[in-house]
């Protein structure tokens, strides 16, 4: 049994790059990701809510990695965004990192982050069905 993403038919169809429901069947590792920010490896945070998009799903892809797993295993993922800045920003460096994959996903608007630099916070959860998604 594997992984499978699924639009109930009662139910309005997607506005966007995710799926309504995600069934992940016992036997599965999940992988929980931390928040993840725009900050680069050097530890600088590029100026604009593109750049840090970017970023941000540059570092979810290469927590992926190191587990082993691909962008098509994540499951969810949740993005927090500062009112006010640009969201197609964020969805143009999601499709670029994570293609036309589309988990369960949630994105808001909020007041701020931690960071009164950063922009926009993304959380991830991959699952790896019977596999071992550690290192």
């Amino acid at each position: 049994m594997s992984i499978k993403y699924v639009n109930p038919p009662h139910v309005h169809p997607p506005r966007g790059q995710y799926s309504h429901t995600v069934t992940v069947p016992a036997g599965t590792d999940l992988l929980f990701i931390s928040g993840q920010v725009g900050v680069r490896p050097d530890g600088t945070t590029p100026a604009s809510i593109a750049e840090q998009a970017d970023q941000v799903f540059a570092n979810i892809v290469a927590h992926l990695k190191f587990h082993g797993l691909e962008p098509s295993s994540i499951v969810k993922l949740t993005t927090f965004m500062v009112a006010g800045q640009d969201g197609d920003a964020v969805r143009a460096a999601r499709i670029r990192h994570l293609g036309p994959h589309r988990p369960a996903s949630t994105a808001v608007f909020i007041a701020a982050l931690v960071e009164p630099e950063w922009y926009v916070e993304v959380e991830a959860i991959a699952g790896k069905p019977g596999g071992r998604a550690g290192a």
